[in-house]
C-alpha cells in the first residue's frame, strides 16, 4: 500500500496541501479529482517521492519513502508527469527501454527487450518503434511515457507481497477516445495484476467509468473519498469546483455522469 499521513505543503507561506490523508490500495485504481490549483499534482509528486513535504510522511508497505535508496524505490514506483522533455534524439524504442535501464535491477540486461517490446505493443506503439521522440505528437509522447513505466515495473524484480504503484498525472489529457479507452484499460489490467494505481483526472466522466476510488482535493484539502457513486453527488462536486454540477446516471449499469449546469444572465441554473 502506498500512504500519505498528514501532508503537508507550504510554499511561500501558502498551504498547497494542508493535512492530506490518502491510501492507495494494491489492486484498485484510484483517481484525484478537483478543480485547478487544488493540489493534485503536487500530491502525486508527494506519493512519488519527487516532492518532500513541509511535515507528514508517505508510505509504501508501511515504511517511509525517505528511507528508501533510489534503485529500490525505482522497482517499486513509477511516475508519468504531464509532460516531459528530451534533449537528446532517441528513437521510441530508446526512451521505453529507459524504464528497464534504472541502476540496481537485477537480471534486466537478458529480458530488457522482451519487457520493452511488450510495452510498446501495450501501448499500441509498435508501428513508431525506430521514429525519432521528438517528432511525435503530444498524445504520442504521452503514450511512449506510459510505456516506459510500464516496461520500469515489469523489469523489476519484486516479490509477491511488494507493492508496485504507477503513478499518472493527467495520463489521457493529449489522447483521442480510442486511445484514452486503451491506456485506461490498460491501468486497470496492472490494478488487476495487483498494482497499485493513482491518477490525477480531470475529466469526471473518465473518473467515474475508471476508477474504484476518488479522492476529491479541493484548496489543498480532502473534501471527500470514497466509490464514485457515493463522491458524485450535486453537493460534493458543486462545493469542490465552486459551480453548479449536476450528477447524472446512466441507464444499467448506473454510471454516474456529470455535465457543467450553465448559467442565465441572471445567475440563475438554466432548465
Amino acid at each position: 500500500m502506498l500512504e500519505a499521513r498528514a501532508i503537508t505543503v507550504t510554499r511561500r507561506g501558502r498551504h498547497l496541501l494542508a493535512d492530506v490523508h490518502a491510501a492507495i490500495l494494491p489492486g484498485r485504481v484510484t483517481a484525484i479529482i478537483g478543480p485547478n490549483g487544488a493540489g493534485k499534482s503536487t500530491l502525486l509528486k508527494v506519493l512519488a517521492g519527487e516532492l518532500r513535504p513541509t511535515s507528514g510522511d508517505v508510505l509504501l508497505d508501511g515504511r517511509s519513502l525517505a528511507a528508501w535508496g533510489a534503485a529500490d524505490l525505482a522497482r517499486r514506483r513509477a511516475m508519468v508527469p504531464q509532460s516531459t522533455t528530451l534533449s537528446f534524439p532517441f528513437l521510441v524504442i530508446e526512451v521505453i527501454r529507459l524504464g528497464a535501464s534504472v541502476p540496481g535491477f537485477d537480471g534486466v540486461a537478458s529480458r530488457a527487450r522482451a519487457v520493452a517490446d511488450a510495452a510498446l505493443a501495450a501501448l499500441d506503439l509498435a508501428d513508431f518503434r525506430d521514429r525519432l521522440y521528438g517528432e511525435l505528437s503530444g498524445g504520442e509522447k504521452q503514450r511512449v511515457h506510459i510505456a516506459r513505466a510500464l516496461c520500469q515495473l515489469e523489469a523489476a524484480r519484486r516479490a509477491p507481497d511488494e507493492t508496485a504503484a504507477l503513478l499518472l498525472d493527467e495520463p489521457t489529457a493529449s489522447l483521442d477516445l480510442p486511445h484514452q479507452a486503451l491506456v485506461l484499460d490498460r491501468a486497470r489490467r496492472q490494478a488487476a495484476a495487483g498494482w497499485a494505481v493513482v491518477a490525477v483526472v480531470h475529466d469526471l466522466n473518465l473518473a467515474a467509468a475508471w476508477a474504484d476510488d476518488l479522492l476529491v482535493l479541493s484548496r489543498g484539502r480532502v473534501l471527500a473519498r470514497g466509490a464514485p457513486s457515493a463522491i458524485f453527488s450535486d453537493g460534493i462536486l458543486s462545493s469542490a469546483y465552486g459551480c453548479p454540477i449536476r450528477a447524472n446516471r446512466t441507464p444499467p449499469p448506473g454510471t454516474p455522469y456529470v455535465l457543467p449546469q450553465l448559467l442565465r444572465a441572471d445567475g440563475l441554473p438554466s432548465a
